[in-house]
């Protein structure tokens, strides 16, 4: 018997700000968690400002064009 792996790409489908994460939903169902402190310019952003996102690549990433920030997906999913 052999086991086949199958490669997922990770894409985001929504975004949120609270006052101290960033959270990511992403399209196989999975739900991503990561402290906004380790993004200083979204820390530091107001609160409309953390609204105004955008997915890029199709979900592969995240960007606020006023903060000028771009997060991938894969990044989030990563150990820091």
């Amino acid at each position: 018997m052999s086991i086949a792996a199958v490669e997922v790409q990770p894409l985001a489908v929504d975004v949120a700000c609270s006052h101290d994460a960033l959270n990511v939903d992403l399209a196989d169902g999975r739900k991503i968690s990561v402290p906004l402190h380790w993004f200083p310019r979204l820390e530091s952003a107001s609160h409309g400002d953390r609204k105004s996102w955008e997915l890029i690549g199709g979900g592969l990433g995240i960007h606020w064009d006023a903060l000028d920030e771009d997060i991938s997906v894969e990044s989030l999913l990563r150990l820091r």
